[in-house]
């Protein structure tokens, strides 16, 4: 196996531990012997702790698009597209922590635990919410958007789609029958629909 292939292995192995047994519960030796290597293999390829969990985030990065979808929204602003920037974020939230739920029940243990993973992640994804946050800034400079604390706003964008999750597929709740895109689009028209200033009559 290359040194590649093998450092994509040792990644995958340390998500599924990490997500069954926490971070508190996950030693590197456990992930070294569920990968079939030694623990020296382990830190050939992260040197540090952090090392791995930079790289488990380098990984879920890259692999859901977020760069693209930075970049999409980034066209999107330009064009002033307010409903489809927030769907496009809520689409993508759920697909991601749809098409990797093991990847969601670590987040999770990294805020439970208080472990430095969560930190890391809130440090990983600023560029995000400094977009979403310099876009809201703007709009409301421009009249579209109602004064309030746009980091609320931020919240509310991830909470609805990431508390859907939760409870649909980590939880198994059959709380709501409705698809990823129903969903999508009633959330984004929620945000709008709460945010946006009512044009005068004339």
């Amino acid at each position: 196996m290359s040194g590649v292939d093998r450092r994509g292995q040792i990644i995958q192995v340390a998500i599924q531990l990490f997500s069954k047994r926490g971070f508190g519960g996950t030693t590197t030796k456990q992930i070294a012997e569920a990968a079939g290597v030694s623990e020296a293999i382990i830190f050939r390829h992260f040197a540090r702790k952090r090392d791995l969990y930079n790289a488990i985030l380098d990984h879920k990065f890259q692999e859901a698009g977020r760069d693209a979808l930075l970049e999409e929204l980034q066209r999107l602003a330009d064009r002033r597209e307010d409903q489809l920037i927030f769907r496009s974020v809520v689409k993508w939230i759920l697909e991601a922590q749809r098409n990797d739920p093991a990847f969601h029940r670590l987040i999770l243990y990294s805020g439970l635990e208080g472990h430095e993973f969560s930190k890391i992640l809130h440090s990983r994804g600023l560029p995000f919410r400094t977009f979403l946050r310099d876009y809201i800034i703007k709009r409301q400079s421009e009249g579209a958007f109602r004064e309030f604390d746009p980091e609320l706003l931020i919240l509310c964008v991830f909470a609805m789609p990431a508390h859907f999750n939760m409870l649909t597929r980590l939880f198994g709740f059959d709380v709501v029958a409705v698809s990823d895109e129903e969903a999508t689009e009633t959330f984004s028209q929620i945000m709008l629909a709460g945010i946006q200033k009512k044009k005068s009559k004339s």
